[in-house]
């Protein structure tokens, strides 16, 4: 760690900090001195649930006490704090991910990552699948659930600098990746808008309708492959779309077209 730090240091430029993740069990002071003293600036903890018989089915080494005690030393170092969140994982489900979730925005964290669970072959969540005492979220509950972990970290200004794994050739050949999407995030954002949308119309009399967001939402809104929008036209629905850029990247306005 000394040396790649040092490499860090001594090559003097170009960059303002440096960002690393570690586990929460990792932290102490004497390490966030160090880390201090090298130029880091921001430390992610791989949390990924705040329930602790999760952490212990799936021998993450850690409690959810631990990412407790981490995240309030690592604030009080004066360092950015990130979580990164595994939703999914063996012996949860949507209820425990939302409290994980409501308990991160309690710790105040200025980034969050959200990863679905992909179970990877030759590990021991590939036995518990394989024999059933597993069963994987499927990639609609994984995008349902999703979309509202967006929404809430939204609602909290709480900045989401990743949704779902990155594509990778080793993903493809190792994982069951039947819950896995190369674009999953968009279409997280684009189920947000969806839902968005019937709460928004569903007391509305009137399927002519003046729709105002973001222009740089408009994907989002139509869907991928336009999914989104073919579905609210099978709802009889007959949209205007207008642009506001004051808007929020998430936010809408629905009003009756005259």
């Amino acid at each position: 760690m000394k040396a790649l730090l040092t490499a860090a240091k001594e090559s003097g430029g170009g960059f303002s900090g440096i960002r690393i993740s570690t586990r929460p069990d990792a932290i102490d002071s004497d390490v966030l001195t160090l880390l201090k003293d090298y130029g880091v600036t921001a430390i992610e903890l791989g949390a990924q649930s705040m329930d602790d018989g999760v952490l212990t089915l799936n021998e993450r080494g850690h409690s959810a006490e631990d990412i407790r005690r981490a995240c309030k030393l690592i604030k009080s170092f004066g360092f950015s704090l990130g979580l990164q969140m595994m939703t999914g994982l063996y012996g949860s489900d949507f209820e425990k991910d939302l409290r994980t979730a409501d308990e991160f925005i309690s710790l105040s964290p200025d980034t969050v990552r959200i990863y679905p669970t992909v179970v990877m072959k030759g590990t021991a969540l590939e036995r518990y699948y394989l024999d059933g005492t597993y069963k994987p979220y499927t990639l609609e509950e994984s995008v349902e659930l999703c979309a509202e972990l967006i929404r809430k970290f939204e609602d909290k200004k709480i900045k989401i600098i990743r949704v779902g794994l990155h594509y990778s050739d080793s993903l493809i050949k190792n994982g069951y990746c039947q819950n896995y999407h190369p674009a999953f995030k968009e279409l997280c954002e684009s189920k947000l808008f969806y839902n968005s949308f019937l709460e928004k119309t569903k007391l509305l009399e009137s399927k002519k309708l003046d729709v105002t967001i973001n222009q740089k939402s408009l994907s989002k809104l139509y869907g991928q492959k336009k999914y989104n929008l073919h579905a609210f036209e099978e709802m009889g629905y007959i949209l205007n779309i207008l642009f506001d850029n004051t808007f929020e990247k998430y936010e809408m306005r629905i009003g009756v077209s005259v």
